[in-house]
């Protein structure tokens, strides 16, 4: 049974989703506060968090970096009834996995949660070293090194430019990325995946400006790893 931790304060949303939870089958703790949860989260592992962001005892995102940091592991989601685009993404960047934006449906977040928990941190890639240019992926060992430098990557910016590097110059829809990074029934939301991207490509040029390959935007469709010396085309982006 998987041991599922809720971070909310609001006691309404906190019963609902406790009671939802277990309902269909996990073990479920509930704390209503950022120091409750931290201090839940020292004393057990947890497979998977779900953390509202406006807690009233301690900043949300600062509860997030500090659960990540004690639950490596864990799949890390948060609820945030903020709808400005940079709270989610300070969120994600802070070390959660996905975002759900309240008020939240049951049936989008029963999904997720086991969408994530078939995953876990880490979706399966097949064995290999990758390499584009300067830029060497190890799978089996989940390292990359980029001109000589290792970049430190979360499990799932490794799982997207693994996934990227599997096909370097080939484009790659958004629903092959989700399927194959995330899972095949994802629902709800892909924002997390431009966030990722986003990180990914802020890694590898502050590890080697002018080195890293460049992962291009193709608007309507999906993601490019360019092969070195590619340039993006005047209707892409690499942003």
């Amino acid at each position: 049974m998987a041991k599922l931790l809720v971070v909310e304060d609001d006691e309404t949303i906190g019963r609902v989703l406790e009671t939802s939870l277990r309902r269909h089958g996990f073990d479920v703790r509930w704390e209503r506060g950022g120091a409750a949860g931290l201090s839940a989260a020292a004393a057990s592992v947890f497979d998977l968090v779900l953390l509202d962001l406006g807690l009233p005892d301690l900043d949300g995102i600062e509860v997030c970096r500090r659960l990540r940091a004690g639950q490596p592991s864990a799949v890390l989601v948060i609820l945030t009834a903020r709808h400005e685009e940079m709270d989610v993404v300070v969120g994600l960047e802070a070390g959660a996995d996905d975002y759900l934006t309240k008020p939240v449906r049951l049936a989008e977040l029963l999904a997720r949660v086991r969408a994530h928990l078939r995953r876990g941190p880490a979706g399966p890639a097949p064995a290999g070293v990758l390499e584009v240019g300067p830029l060497r992926v190890d799978v089996a060992a989940r390292r990359v090194h980029l001109g000589g430098r290792e970049i430190l990557l979360r499990a799932k910016e490794f799982d997207l430019l693994a996934r990227l590097a599997r096909n370097p110059g080939v484009a790659i829809s958004r629903d092959t990325l989700m399927t194959d990074v995330w899972d095949a029934h994802w629902y709800g939301s892909t924002k997390t995946l431009d966030v990722h991207i986003a990180a990914v490509r802020r890694k590898l040029a502050d590890a080697a400006p002018g080195e890293a390959p460049g992962i291009s935007t193709l608007r309507g469709h999906g993601y490019r790893l360019d092969l070195p010396g590619e340039a993006p085309c005047a209707n892409e982006s690499s942003r």
